[in-house]
């Protein structure tokens, strides 16, 4: 199912079918497809080039690995992910390589190659939903996540599905119209709070 945003102004094609659905299809995703994906996470803009990103991935061609990833979901996302042929966990490094220092960007920089992540799979017919509800400290044990290095968002990844099979709450979410805030809420011209900007 397709929900491409209403926008006010022109924006690429691909971001405005990028979006993310819970009603995944159980067709596998093959390897070179999910290969795809992590070649437009490693082209993703970094500070000074550093690339702190890190992707565990569990398929469900390898229970152990995807029964892993799945258990540290909270409970109100194994309710529909469990279809989706593809669990991954982005992981930030937290500090530079070369002088060990705090990289403060780690995190946006983590979600830029995500987001490099989400688009791809749009390109190529996946869907790609990522989560922030799960057990972080569970992850970084049972996923053996090393020191200095951060659980950033699970992501399902997968083929479209049908939305009748989704709990009828999440249904009801599933087909309901995209929203966004408007540019005024937080776009601002020389300083904070001053609107309109490009005048």
């Amino acid at each position: 199912m397709e929900k491409p945003a209403e926008t006010q102004y022109p924006i690429h094609d691909l971001l405005r079918r990028r979006w993310s659905p819970r009603a995944y299809s159980e067709r596998m995703v093959e390897r070179d497809t999910l290969r795809s994906l992590f070649e437009a996470a490693r082209w993703a803009p970094s500070s000074n080039n550093e690339q702190p990103w890190h992707f565990i991935v569990g398929t469900k061609a390898d229970p152990p690995g995807y029964d892993r990833l799945f258990a540290c979901l909270n409970e109100g996302n194994q309710k529909w992910v469990f279809r989706a042929p593809v669990l991954m966990l982005s992981v930030a490094r937290l500090n530079f390589e070369d002088e060990g220092t705090p990289n403060r960007h780690a995190w946006h920089d983590t979600g830029m190659a995500a987001l490099s992540l989400c688009l791809q799979a749009t390109e190529l017919g996946l869907i790609a939903h990522q989560m922030a509800g799960f057990n972080r400290e569970k992850a970084r044990t049972d996923l053996a996540i090393p020191a200095g290095h951060e659980p950033v968002a699970m992501i399902a990844v997968g083929y479209p599905g049908e939305a009748a099979l989704l709990p009828e709450y999440l249904r009801e979410r599933e087909v309901k119209p995209r929203e966004r805030k408007p540019m005024s809420a937080f776009v601002f011209s020389g300083s904070w709070g001053a609107w309109p900007p490009l005048a």
